[in-house]
């Protein structure tokens, strides 16, 4: 879809911020008004001109908690506290959530810039509208499952960065198209998986460990959760409910096969998925990193005894449950099991056997990986030097695709084969169909 040529994209007349500074300097000089320090740009605060302006799009828990301060930024005061960030928009289908939220938001800036009739932060009930502004330079979209491959596809589509949250894209098809337009419009992109920042480093130290061989030869991995797909299950129903006031369910569903509101609209609809996409892309993310599979050579997958395992090109076998008697592992974490030794690590604790493991320290001429301690501000950091993230999306959609093809091989039951140069199951029709949907119009990219 066409940002540029939305219906909705006429809506309203937006400033640049440049203009929006001339516009308020001429006011500044003809009201009896005081400005304070820091909405100019003094006692230390970046000038308005060089914060990057940003969008919020999805304000449940997740998403008030990036904007407000909450336990996914692991920064006091959430995005809206940065002094680099100036929060433009808003944005759900929700009435009940977008409202209060820019409230909040006009408000603290209010106390801010010491502007008691602040105005400055708009909320929109259409992402399509904040997408369409020109002085939204980045989105940070907290999503139903179904939106968020496509959404964060349409925001780069726009000219915005992107902050997604997992689970990235629900079907591969979904996540190669996100890869080829991060590339071709120059957009930095920052998925949710914020274990490769956070955390004390233990995400990192362990896959550096393994990766430069303190375990021996890495041999097996035990990820601790089963991977998943999208797999629409068939689905009638005389039930349906008024649609709550506020609430835009057309445009919560989006591509999804239309359906009457049942009084369900969290995170996903039930029926839409087999395994788990959820919480299963913090595992995998981490077990993808270490891993780090040659990206041309094929995957075996295949589920046996409700537990799906995978063959990676170096030998290494992956399998979707815990390690036998190790409790470390099931928060967001893996055990990695070498010739030599183990380590498991989730994001309260890292242990070793042997226990030497973890006390001797890399070498200087030991392979490193990427190095960041803060997820949110790596991504704020990447939009002012326009390097890659430490999630880009090729990484995000790398690993996602590891839980996806894992998932059609639980929803076929049987073993499939997976080409990730040729983005498919060479041969086999049924496990190639549920690479990709029909997605509803006009929601079709």
């Amino acid at each position: 879809m066409d940002i540029a040529n939305s219906r909705r994209a006429g809506r309203h007349v937006s400033l640049s911020r440049r203009h929006f500074l001339a516009a308020g300097a001429v006011a500044a000089v003809n009201a009896p008004c005081l400005v304070s320090a820091s909405a100019l740009g003094r006692d230390g605060h970046l000038p308005p001109s060089e914060r990057i302006g940003m969008g919020f799009i999805g304000l449940g828990g997740q998403g008030t908690g990036h904007l407000l301060g909450g336990a996914w930024t692991y920064v006091p005061g959430g995005y809206i506290a940065r002094d680099e960030v100036q929060v433009l928009a808003v944005c759900d289908v929700r009435r009940e959530r977008r409202e209060p939220a820019q409230q909040r938001c006009n408000q603290i800036y209010a106390e801010k810039f010491g502007q008691a009739d602040y105005r400055g932060v708009q909320a929109y009930h259409d992402f399509r509208d904040v997408l369409a502004r020109p002085d939204v330079d980045a989105v940070l979209l907290a999503l139903p499952y179904h939106w968020a491959g496509l959404m964060a596809t349409m925001a780069a589509r726009a000219g915005k960065d992107v902050y997604c949250e997992k689970p990235i894209c629900i079907t591969v098809r979904e996540g190669r198209n996100l890869i080829e337009t991060c590339h071709r419009f120059g957009r930095v992109y920052q998925a949710g998986t914020q274990q490769r920042s956070e955390y004390g480093g233990k995400f990192r130290q362990a896959c550096e460990l393994v990766r430069n061989g303190r375990i021996g030869r890495l041999q097996e991995v035990y990820a601790y959760r089963s991977p998943g797909a999208f797999l629409p299950a068939a689905w009638t129903t005389d039930d349906s409910q008024s649609v709550p006031d506020g609430f835009d369910w057309d445009l919560w569903l989006g591509p999804l096969p239309w359906r009457p509101y049942t009084g369900g609209a969290g995170h996903a609809l039930s029926g839409f998925f087999v395994g788990d996409v959820n919480w299963s892309p913090h595992h995998y993310d981490i077990v993808h990193w270490t891993v780090n599979p040659d990206p041309t050579a094929g995957v075996e997958v295949w589920p046996e005894g409700g537990v799906v395992h995978y063959r990676y090109p170096n030998g290494v076998l992956v399998h979707s449950t815990g390690y036998p008697g190790e409790n470390v592992g099931a928060e967001g974490g893996a055990c990695f099991v070498g010739s030599e030794g183990r380590i498991a690590v989730d994001r309260n604790n890292i242990v070793s056997y042997p226990p030497s493991i973890l006390h001797e320290p890399l070498r200087p001429g030991d392979a490193r990986v990427y190095h960041t301690t803060s997820h949110s501000g790596n991504f704020l950091e990447c939009i002012r030097t326009r390097r890659p993230t430490i999630c880009n999306p090729q990484a995000a959609v790398d690993s996602m695709t590891s839980i996806l093809i894992g998932g059609i091989a639980l929803a076929l039951g049987r073993s499939v084969h997976w080409d990730p140069l040729r983005g498919e199951f060479p041969g086999d029709e049924a496990a190639n169909r549920l690479l990709s949907y029909t997605p509803r119009p006009p929601w079709r990219l």
